[in-house]
C-alpha cells in the first residue's frame, strides 16, 4: 500500500465513481481500477463493493478510508512544507524601500542576507512609505519600510530607528546658526518637499497647518539628495529627516532641530497580519528583526 492508493480511494469515496476520481486525478479510469484490484491482492480482501450504479466500502475499505484522511492531510502539509523549503535555495522576496531608508539602512543588510540566502533573489521597489504601505496591504509586495504609526490591526512592524525631522537651510539663512527652530517661525517661507507619494509630503503639511498654517511648497521632488542641493542653492527650506542630515556638508548647507511641534521620523519594516508569507519572506523579516531589534 502506498499513497496513491489512499489517494485513489479518498477520491473514488468523494465522487461516488472510478470514472469521475480518474477525472479529478488526471488518471485513466483503468489506472485507478488496477490499483484498486493490485490493492485488494495484496491485503487478500475486498476494499469496494459496487451496488447498482453506487460505490461503497467494504469493512476493510472503511477502516483504509478513516485512516486515509488524516494522512492525506499530513502528506500535503508535509509536501507544502518542503516545497517551501526548496523556496528557500531558489525563490525571492519582494521588498518595497523608500529612497531614504533604502540607502541610508539597507545595503549593508541586503548584502549580509544575501551572503546568508545566496538562493533567494530579492526584489526591490523603490517609492515613497505611502504607495508602500498601499501594496503591501494589495499583496503586491511581501513586506517595505513604511512611517509609523501604520494600522496596527493589518500589520507587523519592526521600527528601524526613531528620529526626528529637521529643517534644512542655506547656511546663510537667518535660523542656520539656531540650536532649534519653532516650526511656526517658518511661515513666510518658501518649502522644497518630497512628492505626494510620500507619507512625509502629509505629514509636514499636516503639522504646519496645526501649526496655524499653510506651506508654501515651491519645488516637491521624489530624490532627498535634489531637495538638499535645492535647499543648498538657496530656493527654499527643506524638511528631511536626522540620518540624512548627519552626512551634509555644515559649509554647504545647515540642519536645525524643528521644535514645536517635533515632527518624528519613524520608519518600520511591515508585513500584513492576514495572508501567506513565503519561507523566503519570513527569512527576510526575521534578518530585519535581528538586525534592527525585536518586534
Amino acid at each position: 500500500m502506498d499513497i496513491k492508493h489512499l489517494q485513489y480511494i479518498v477520491e473514488i469515496i468523494r465522487q461516488n465513481s472510478f470514472t469521475k476520481a480518474a477525472e479529478k486525478l488526471h488518471v485513466t479510469q483503468p489506472t485507478i481500477s488496477k490499483a484498486i484490484k493490485g490493492l485488494e491482492n495484496e491485503l487478500g480482501q475486498d476494499v469496494f463493493v459496487r451496488e447498482g450504479k453506487q460505490v461503497k466500502l467494504t469493512d476493510t475499505g472503511e477502516a483504509i478510508y478513516r485512516y486515509a484522511q488524516p494522512i492525506m492531510q499530513l502528506f500535503d502539509g508535509l509536501t507544502t512544507e518542503l516545497s517551501d523549503l526548496a523556496y528557500l535555495r531558489k525563490g525571492s522576496v519582494r521588498i518595497g524601500l523608500p529612497p531614504m531608508t533604502g540607502a541610508n539602512f539597507f545595503p549593508e543588510v541586503m548584502k549580509q542576507f544575501q551572503e546568508r540566502y545566496p538562493g533567494i533573489a530579492v526584489h526591490m521597489v523603490e517609492e515613497g512609505a505611502k504607495k508602500i504601505e498601499e501594496a503591501i496591504r494589495e499583496g503586491e509586495l511581501d513586506a517595505g519600510v513604511v512611517l509609523l504609526p501604520v494600522d496596527q490591526a493589518s500589520f507587523h512592524t519592526i521600527p528601524l530607528v526613531a528620529e526626528r525631522i529637521m529643517a534644512v537651510v542655506h547656511p546663510g539663512h537667518p535660523i542656520a546658526e539656531r540650536d532649534e527652530v519653532r516650526l511656526a517661525e517658518l511661515a513666510e517661507e518658501p518649502f522644497v518637499m518630497f512628492s505626494a507619494g510620500f507619507a512625509l509630503h502629509e505629514r509636514i503639511i499636516a503639522a504646519c497647518r496645526e501649526a496655524g498654517f499653510e506651506p508654501r511648497i515651491v519645488y516637491e521632488s521624489s530624490q532627498w539628495d535634489f531637495l538638499r542641493e535645492m535647499a543648498a542653492a538657496g530656493l527654499g527650506v527643506s524638511m528631511l529627516p536626522e540620518t540624512i542630515c548627519r552626512s551634509f556638508a555644515p559649509e554647504k548647507v545647515k540642519a536645525v532641530p524643528l521644535v514645536d511641534p517635533v515632527i518624528p521620523w519613524l520608519p518600520a519594516m511591515v508585513w500584513r497580519k492576514e495572508g501567506y508569507l513565503s519561507l523566503a519572506s519570513r527569512a527576510w523579516i526575521d534578518f530585519t528583526r535581528e538586525k534592527f531589534g525585536k518586534e
